[in-house]
């Protein structure tokens, strides 16, 4: 296992007038055996982060460095990582058991040892008795098992992950997530693992890296991240529904964005802000009601969460709101960062 350290990455495609900058001097500081989550849209450098991290992509500037080796220059082979990818590339041809020895076959270890390797692989995983199969006769569940196993018959000391469960159902994803912290439980190797997918980022990582347009937004755990966003990028992007950002409501000062969580507006009786409601929405034992605030400059949208049980107000009713004390976040209308 090993601790893994960004300083000053950079990565450009093209020279001169042409260059186009994607990633922009990101830093970070992971420590040995934690599990952190690069999060953001598409296009926002994620994978590209991860890519250089392997050494798929080459950097441009600044230092990579997997425990105390600077692996800027090394080869994928050399820096000692295994990477499991969004398809599970797996040899259809060849059985559960061959996928996962073929990286050690071709290192000439030593069949005793491969055969332990895999065996003690497929116990962690809990694919023992599909080790004769072809990857046709799996699930995909079961297939990105395989696909962990080929990493982990390795000893490496990082695993990259990218995308790995994009390919799978709502359910199966909800699965294999816990299937991954129990395995990181018990093996404890560093890991970075990419998503675009907010809830798994919540839910996997130990901290998270929020990433925008190239930069990193914030790196913190999800608690840090969830309750104090340091900008309303993360504000907007961590949370399902997400902040709500306001402009214009009543008392919000100028030159600021006040932020509040759906699940931290009350309604309350004849106090607080207007809010005609325009629908309201049933998610289980929860209900999110989307309305306008009425009477500021403007009118903006504003989602309420109200709990199993509260009161359901009505499409086109008026009803007041008011914040939590202790749960406003304020944001900074030029640049968007915390204040």
């Amino acid at each position: 296992m090993a601790s893994i350290t960004l300083k000053d990455v950079v990565k450009t495609y093209g020279v001169g007038k042409t260059a186009v900058p994607v990633i922009h001097g990101v830093n970070a500081e992971i420590k040995d055996g934690e599990f952190i989550v690069i999060v953001g849209p598409s296009g926002c450098g994620k994978s590209t982060l991860l890519r250089m991290v392997a050494g798929l992509e080459e950097i441009t500037g600044g230092t990579i460095s997997i425990g105390d080796r600077v692996v800027n220059h090394l080869e994928p082979a050399q820096r000692d990582i295994a990477m499991v990818f969004q398809n599970y590339a797996l040899y259809p041809h060849m059985s559960v058991f061959d996928n996962m020895a073929y990286g050690l076959k071709i290192k000439n270890v030593p069949t005793d040892e491969i055969k332990q390797r895999v065996d003690a692989a497929a116990k962690i995983l809990e694919l023992a008795h599909l080790l004769d199969r072809k990857p046709r006769q799996l699930s995909g569940g079961q297939r990105q098992r395989v696909a962990m196993g080929r990493a982990i018959v390795r000893n490496p000391q990082v695993f990259l992950f990218d995308e790995p469960l994009s390919n799978l159902d709502a359910k199966l994803r909800a699965q294999t997530r816990i299937e991954i912290q129990k395995r990181h439980n018990q093996l404890g190797i560093t890991s970075l693992f990419v998503t675009h997918d907010q809830v798994e980022a919540m839910t996997l990582a130990q901290r998270m890296i929020v990433m925008n347009g190239g930069r990193m937004e914030q790196f913190g755990t999800p608690e840090e991240v969830y309750h104090t966003p340091a900008s309303t990028f993360v504000a907007s992007f961590i949370g399902s529904p997400p902040m709500n950002l306001l402009k214009t409501a009543p008392g919000t000062r100028e030159g600021t964005i006040f932020g509040i969580r759906p699940e931290h507006l009350d309604i309350t009786p004849g106090s607080g802000w207007g809010v005609l409601v325009d629908t309201v929405e049933l998610l289980g034992a929860e209900r999110l009601v989307y309305g306008r605030v009425q009477g500021g400059s403007s009118e903006e949208q504003v989602i309420v969460r109200i709990e199993e049980g509260d009161y359901v107000p009505r499409n086109g009713e008026l009803i007041h709101v008011t914040p939590r004390d202790g749960r406003v976040h304020t944001f900074d209308v030029g640049t968007g960062k915390r204040m």
